[in-house]
């Protein structure tokens, strides 16, 4: 599993039903049945991967984000989660909306497009930048909509999400430590992760 999975993992309360949202392989589902004995399940594009994981055991659907959210009821899941994935859907603002409908929480992670070696490539080469996360060339990418860490703190904000938690992480997941100085993790940070709810009540 990847380590910025664990880190999502990490964020998920035990016994809780769980939907990972372009779930891949189904690793995360697999971790959290495992270990912290969650109602977890999965939706995926990629039908290829869907029978991979199906046959591996996994509850996993077949499903686009852009489309298929609607059709949960609300309230389904204390957690609904999208891993790297929010980039490379249609309309996120949309899916954000739809997963915050269906879960009392969300966890989100994006490569952060913020990051300081990003923008030197940009300023530099004047072309779209290469990196682990960004790596293909700007005709193939799945990446439509590239974001920065300060822009998700703005879109929550603009629509009513709170911010229980936050991170900044390396390529590889590890922690980075601009816990308290979103500045610095918009500069520093290779990926955002995030656990959202939204307002209820007025507070």
């Amino acid at each position: 599993m990847r380590v910025d999975l664990a880190l999502i993992a990490g964020m998920v309360a035990p016994k809780t039903r769980v939907l990972d949202i372009g779930c891949s392989d189904g690793a995360l589902i697999d971790h959290l049945f495992r270990n912290l004995g969650c109602d977890a399940r999965g939706l995926e594009i990629d039908m290829a991967t869907v029978t991979l994981a199906v046959a591996h055991g996994l509850p996993v659907m077949q499903g686009d984000a852009d489309s298929d959210l609607a059709s949960y009821p609300d309230g389904a899941f204390d957690y609904v989660v999208l891993s790297r994935t929010l980039q490379a859907v249609e309309k996120p603002r949309e899916v954000l909306r739809q997963m915050l409908r269906i879960g009392t929480h969300a966890i989100v992670s994006f490569p952060n497009f913020g990051h300081w070696t990003l923008r030197l490539q940009m300023l530099f080469t004047g072309r779209m930048p290469m990196t682990k996360n960004w790596s293909r060339m700007w005709y193939e990418t799945p990446n439509i909509h590239p974001c920065t860490i300060r822009d998700f703190f703005d879109l929550c904000a603009a629509d009513g999400y709170i911010v229980e938690e936050w991170l900044a992480a390396d390529e590889e997941g590890a922690r980075a430590p601009w816990r308290r100085w979103p500045a610095l993790a918009n500069l520093f940070g290779e990926q955002g992760l995030f656990l959202l709810r939204k307002v209820k009540n007025g507070r």
